[in-house]
């Protein structure tokens, strides 16, 4: 028995469509699409298949379709909302984003003509224009993005890494942090980062590495240590990460979760999926909380402090559960040039957080004592 129009939602008939193959698979079976949630599914070539169904409670979000159809599933009784034209951005996007997409036309046109760039400069013009179009627009493409993100990371564990934006190719420290993200990937962990450059994209490089002979890392680090910095060419940085990819496709995967509120932070081309957000505040707590295996902190100056203890407040009250490893890595930086490591310590005192923080020395140190902490 198929729902009836004035049935309320209710979340155990949420079915999401994603894709145009999962929507065809769906009608082959026979299943009516009510309940059904399609996402950002062109259904322009779909007119006789929709004609022909029951939507009752469905809901299509930014699918495209003709007038016909769209009239029919509204009389059916699905909401519709519309694709919204002019956008750089799709807000209703049911999977998290791939570097690919993130930088097409980089090639041809150079960074300013690709889609980061493109959302970055829309997001310039409307954060502070008081448009709440603008400001819903942003909410409901963060919240599709934390959807697609749960959905990757299921049944996965994850562990953070992370680490400023300053950490330059071809340095020490970059080609530790690579180690160790390659080191966390064979262990059989997803790595997820920041997403941006610097300890963020060794990290995710690493991981991006795991699967090949250790000598592919080496060469990989020459190579982009010639174009050492995303400034002053953003297109020159990034090209030289996708070089890397195809020379060498098919690497490991891992999660970037970078954020448009640093647009001079370009996204990283290692990380597999990027989940990018409007709002800092919404990515900042979504990596930490997706952090289920613990987080290493690298080397960082404010936004590594404030993810140290963005991390410590829920471990000191277990309010997501069992307090989660910590580890910390510098000993130098930590206690002297920025002394977090005291104070997180003295937070941890009597309390079960204690056992799950630790200060190393250097990236080598790190794996075992996640492992250690983690039982």
């Amino acid at each position: 028995m198929h729902p009836t129009h004035d049935q309320p939602f209710d979340g155990s008939h949420d079915r999401e469509i994603e894709t145009l193959t999962e929507f065809d698979e769906v009608v082959a079976a026979g299943r009516p699409l009510a309940r059904h949630r399609v996402q950002s599914v062109d259904l322009t070539g779909r007119t006789e298949v929709l004609l022909a169904q029951d939507c009752a409670g469905a809901v299509f979000l930014g699918c495209p379709m003709t007038p016909d159809a769209a009239a029919h599933v509204r009389a059916s009784g699905a909401l519709v909302f519309p694709p919204v034209p002019g956008l750089p951005f799709d807000p209703y996007r049911g999977l998290v984003y791939s570097p690919d997409e993130l930088y097409d036309g980089l090639a041809a046109g150079g960074y300013e003509v690709t889609p980061d760039a493109r959302a970055y400069a829309w997001f310039q013009r409307t954060k502070a224009d008081g448009d709440v179009f603008a400001s819903m627009l942003r909410a409901v493409h963060d919240d599709a993005v934390s959807d697609a993100l749960d959905e990757l990371l299921t049944g996965a564990r994850v562990v953070g890494v992370m680490g400023g934006h300053a950490m330059a190719r071809g340095t020490w420290a970059y080609a530790g942090a690579a180690r160790l993200g390659r080191e966390l990937a064979r262990a059989g962990l997803m790595v997820a980062t920041g997403g941006g450059p610097g300890a963020m994209e060794a990290a995710n490089l690493g991981a991006y590495a795991a699967p090949f002979a250790d000598a592919m890392l080496d060469e990989a680090l020459e190579l982009l240590g010639k174009a050492p910095s995303f400034v002053p060419s953003v297109g020159d940085w990034a090209g030289a990460a996708f070089e890397v990819r195809g020379r060498r496709p098919g690497g490991g995967a891992s999660v970037g979760i970078p954020t448009w509120f640093y647009g001079h932070e370009p996204p990283n081309a290692f990380a597999t999926h990027v989940a990018k957000y409007f709002a800092n505040a919404t990515r900042e707590d979504g990596l930490l909380a997706r952090s289920n295996a613990g987080v290493v902190f690298l080397p960082g100056a404010a936004g590594t402090v404030q993810e140290i203890f963005d991390n410590a407040t829920p471990n000191y009250y277990e309010s997501r559960g069992e307090p989660t490893p910590m580890v910390l890595v510098d000993r130098a930086h930590w206690t002297e040039h920025l002394p977090a490591w005291p104070l997180l310590r003295a937070l941890a005192r009597e309390r079960s957080m204690e056992a799950r923080i630790a200060l190393v020395d250097s990236v080598e140190e790190a794996p075992a004592a996640l492992k250690r902490m983690s039982g």
